[in-house]
């Protein structure tokens, strides 16, 4: 394809399209080697929530439509990908936009969403749970004028199923590693053949496993992007499914099952001991760190004689949960597999919190930790579906298992400096109530990148930011939307360092119920407004950021 000549922005641009072409041939190589639904149910709680920005000011007139663009890639073949594209028409709150699809043999398929008006940057999206379908674009940064990409990472099915990995090698390494830059070497080349331009610049931001994908993107593929938003990062993805493992085994003990009775009662009275932490009683724990397990003092529901008596009292074995929950999962071998324990909450209410996630109202079976440390002992450890996989602790007794997945999935390399030194920024991002992923675990990582970069560095180019009583992704009684997308960009070009932001409550409609500060962490939003005032209580102006 020819390039006519490029300004020092494009070069730069032109050598990442190298380095994504590069790890896509890599890819073929390894190929070539043998190398939804309701409140209650998966999808919801496992896929990004785009930022919910609105354009500031709209994207310059365009040189190539929607519809141009459309009509130049439709039925053409770009990097061995045959391309189908077909203009979308504008529904509800979601703009008009190309839509083009293409699979990359064998199995990788990819979605690039083309806006009206192309700011000629580029959005990736990353996935959720085990991916297998490609999420719909980000309305927001569709709006904004990004052309955005997802796809599939090379395999279809349940986001909560691994089968894939059982049986399809290079379907496990496209999923742990090899998507992302595979997918961005067609992405780019088919920009430039749509608009005559690469991409000026190029963002990923991803949610849960989308998180992961894009710590593994910085610290595997360091050039790939200018900036990347890493939300409920699922990172460390042998630690935190043996944690799951841990949890659904003491569920699953005699006696251990809990009720929603029983996460109620937890619930209150975690709520009663801590929530006023912040300078306000409100249903949000914010204030999590002086949250202690001394100043809930759990242990006071004990039911006399440690055995079930009712729903007004924990027994042993449900108190064993409490305390496999909130504490360190670590299991042998070098470097030791770890997770860090979750946070109190203290937020019963929500059903993407503590039943959706680990009680399954007393059906442990049914609980979301429950069904993917299951698929995942079956389908990369144990190797054999009609494994018990609550009998079975690879944990303990099978570390080579163990090393091959952490070398396929995690993403927990600390020293992230050949990203930065590319100029690359990153945004940590998680909820402070989420019962998916341990908001302690990202905590982890940023203490560790800190260490292996030096703290100039880290306050140089990272930023990292809790959500109070946000659950897992998005959800609960917190302010769950936040514009990082625009906060990267200013700090990716214009220098502009994001500092507090603001984040916002909204209902189905859009409007807004509450905003807060999004502090950076240590610091939480404590509240300063005036006592006993419900309509300031909503105001962010009325909270500081406080350590």
């Amino acid at each position: 394809m020819h390039f006519f000549s490029c300004s020092s922005k494009e070069s730069r641009a032109r050598t990442k399209l190298h380095a994504v072409a590069a790890a896509a041939a890599g890819a073929a190589m390894l190929a070539a080697c043998g190398g939804g639904s309701d409140d209650r149910g998966a999808f919801p709680v496992l896929f990004p929530v785009p930022p919910a920005a609105q354009p500031e000011t709209p994207p310059p007139a365009p040189a190539v439509t929607a519809q141009k663009a459309c009509g130049e890639l439709n039925g053409k073949t770009v990097a061995g990908a045959a391309l189908t594209a077909a203009m979308q028409d504008a529904a509800a709150s979601v703009p008009a936009y190309c839509k083009v699809t293409g699979t990359i043999a064998p199995a990788l398929n990819f979605q690039i969403s083309l806006p009206e008006a192309w700011n000629g940057k580029l959005y990736y999206q990353g996935g959720g749970g085990y991916n297998g379908a490609i999420t719909p674009p980000s309305v927001p940064a569709l709006g904004l004028g990004y052309a955005v990409v997802a796809s599939d990472s090379g395999h279809q099915g349940n986001a909560l199923s691994a089968d894939f990995a059982l049986t399809d090698t290079f379907a496990a390494q496209l999923f742990g590693s090899l998507s992302v830059p595979t997918v961005m070497s067609t992405a780019t080349e088919t920009l430039a053949a749509a608009y005559g331009a690469l991409p000026a610049k190029s963002y990923f931001e991803g949610c849960s496993n989308g998180g992961r994908e894009a710590l593994m993107a910085v610290q595997r593929s360091p050039n790939l992007f200018d900036g990347v938003i890493a939300r409920a990062p699922a990172y460390n993805w042998v630690g935190f499914m043996g944690a799951f493992n841990r949890n659904s085994r003491a569920l699953a003990a005699p006696g251990g099952a809990f009720s929603a009775a029983k996460t109620a009662l937890l619930s209150k009275h975690v709520r009663d001991a801590c929530d006023g932490l912040d300078g306000l009683v409100d249903g949000v724990v914010s204030n999590q760190a002086a949250c202690t397990p001394a100043l809930a003092d759990v242990a006071a529901l004990r039911c006399a004689g440690g055995t079930d008596t009712g729903d007004t009292c924990l027994s042993d074995a449900q108190l064993d949960v409490v305390t496999s929950w909130t504490t360190q999962a670590a299991f042998t071998g070098s470097p030791t597999f770890r997770n860090a324990g979750w946070n109190l909450t203290g937020n019963e209410d929500d059903p993407g919190a503590w039943r959706t996630w680990l009680t399954g109202d007393g059906n442990v079976t049914s609980a979301l930790q429950f069904l993917f440390q299951d698929t995942t002992v079956k389908n990369y450890l144990a190797r054999d579906r009609t494994v018990d996989s609550l009998a079975y602790t690879p944990w303990d007794q099978n570390q080579n298992a163990l090393y091959a997945m952490a070398a396929l999935n995690d993403a927990t390399n600390a020293d992230i400096r050949p990203f930065i030194n590319s100029g690359g920024k990153l945004i940590l991002w998680h909820g402070g109530n989420d019962s998916a992923l341990s908001a302690r675990s990202t905590v982890d990582y940023y203490a560790n990148m800190r260490s292996a970069i030096g703290a100039a560095t880290a306050d140089a180019s990272t930023r990292f930011y809790v959500a109070p009583g946000v659950n897992h992704c998005a959800g609960g009684p917190g302010a769950d939307t936040s514009d990082l997308l625009t906060a990267l960009d200013q700090w990716v070009t214009k220098s502009a360092a994001p500092a507090t932001l603001v984040a916002e409550k909204r209902d189905a409609q859009g409007a807004v119920l509450l905003s807060r500060p999004l502090c950076q962490y240590p610091q939480y939003p404590r509240y300063t407004g005036p006592a006993n005032d419900a309509e300031a209580s909503k105001l962010a102006a009325n909270y500081a950021c406080s350590s």
